[in-house]
């Protein structure tokens, strides 16, 4: 618990950091006085506040987000009190955000958004950077999980393990990875997999549909060879002399073709004794397991006892080194390709082909960045790389009270060479903030479910 409850103040900490820096940096560029640098809303707590040169720096009491409250001619209500109220700081006509051309306004909304972007680009080039680029050198399919297929993916059952996959949607794969991003990113409304058999297999998925992409792609998974790659220390395997590196051709005189094989053979037989066949160095070993009993979520959710070793396959992944350069493009590939599935995620949403049930709040990334946190630096950091994303995408939709609805108003005001009436942008906006606080009920009512097993 206390790791998830760190992790989360430091993912939403320095992502509303980062955002809130974007306007401050921008605003201060452009001339602009700024009152107040906050993170969380509402008014500043006392002993949790400096002030240096004309700008006063806070930790506020709501911890939801964050302000810079930068000098304005007009002062709305709602916004006031989510930014501790009316500052009585005389400013200077000339240094008031109005006074400013409409593209440097709409420079300064921008801002925070943008740096959410290269937050996310500069954490995946990073990891391109330290880890190079993972390649998983396989096109063959091992398994077809059936019983996990969408009714949209229902056709892939007629794949069968050991076909090769030679094209998706006439762009040739080389990789898994090739597989997978084939499968869910294709931007066409079918995805039309080819393979070596000289047959074609056509799912009708609408590129927004993304869960039934995502889950289509969990239905294939790659050929294994049935190689060890890992013997786990006081397991029954490295008990018995198996080895790194030994392949299984055999458990109980039945034979073992890939990974897979070996784990429904072991699976089935929980607790019991079993004669494992392994080749080593050109010889043929026989090693005497009994299997410990485990429990895994079944198909229909309730648990199962299975059987295991105490092994784990050997992947056979490459690892391609980068240099600067091409760290650097790696991070912004990663940064569009989620950018495009967040925007998919969306509109899907708008839409009706994506479930309400998936929307999440704070517990959800609370709970997901404990666990990432606990997994290591690497995914922790690939963790934040996609919460930054999805703040940028979400302060870009056009509703008043987040950076994409003042951007709206802005493009107005410069399409009419006058500002809205400020009437109207006031009732706009509290349309706006109905809409955030539905959105927030909504978030909030599924992570209670999601907690309470519902």
């Amino acid at each position: 618990m206390l790791v998830t409850i760190l992790a989360l103040i430091v993912v939403l900490g320095v992502l509303i950091f980062v955002h809130e820096a974007g306007h401050f940096v921008a605003a201060k560029l452009a001339g602009i006085y700024v009152h107040r640098f906050s993170l969380g809303l509402g008014p500043p707590i006392p002993w949790l506040t400096f002030r240096r040169g004309e700008t006063e720096y806070s930790i506020s009491w709501l911890p939801l987000g964050g302000y810079v409250k930068m000098a304005s001619r007009e002062e709305d209500i709602g916004s006031s009190a989510l930014e501790g109220g009316a500052p009585s700081t005389q400013v200077p006509s000339d240094r008031v955000f109005e006074s400013k051309p409409v593209w440097v306004r709409m420079v300064v909304i921008l801002s925070g958004v943008a740096m959410n972007g290269l937050f996310a680009w500069a954490a995946f080039a990073f990891l391109a950077y330290k880890n190079g680029r993972q390649i998983d050198p396989v096109t063959t399919v091992g398994r077809v999980m059936a019983d996990v297929a969408p009714p949209e993916a229902a056709a892939l059952k007629q794949i069968r393990p050991g076909t090769a996959i030679i094209r998706i949607n006439r762009d040739t794969v080389r990789t898994w990875d090739d597989v997978v991003s084939g499968m869910v990113n294709t931007p066409e409304s079918e995805v039309r997999i080819e393979l070596s058999d000289g047959s074609t297999v056509v799912l009708p998925i609408h590129p927004d549909a993304l869960e039934e992409r995502l889950k289509a792609a969990q239905v294939l998974q790659p050929f294994r060879v049935p190689v060890v790659g890992q013997v786990l220390a006081g397991k029954p395997a490295a008990k018995a002399g198996m080895e790194e590196g030994d392949t299984i051709v055999g458990v109980n005189g039945k034979p073992v073709q890939q990974w897979y094989d070996l784990l429904e053979l072991l699976q089935s037989s929980p607790g019991q004794p079993l004669e494992i066949e392994v080749a080593r160095a050109g010889r043929r070993l026989s090693l005497n397991v009994t299997s410990y009993v485990d429990s895994i979520p079944g198909p229909d959710g309730k648990t199962q006892a299975v059987g295991r070793i105490g092994v784990a396959v050997g992947t056979g992944f490459t690892s391609e080194p980068l240099t600067l350069g091409e760290a650097i493009g790696e991070g912004g590939r990663g940064t569009v390709m989620a950018s495009t599935q967040i925007v998919r995620t969306v509109r899907g949403l708008f839409t009706g082909r994506i479930s309400g049930s998936t929307v999440g709040g704070p517990i959800l990334i609370g709970q997901l960045a404990g666990e990432s946190a606990r997994m290591g630096l690497d995914t922790f950091l690939g963790f934040m790389a996609l919460i930054s994303i999805n703040l940028a995408i979400l302060n870009l939709l056009p509703i008043p009270v987040l950076d994409g609805g003042q951007f709206v108003f802005l493009l107005a005001e410069a399409v009419i060479r006058r500002p809205l009436p400020m009437k109207l942008r006031e009732r706009l906006t509290t349309v706006g903030m109905v809409l955030i606080i539905l959105l927030m009920g909504l978030a909030f009512s599924n992570d209670i479910r999601r907690v309470l097993g519902g």
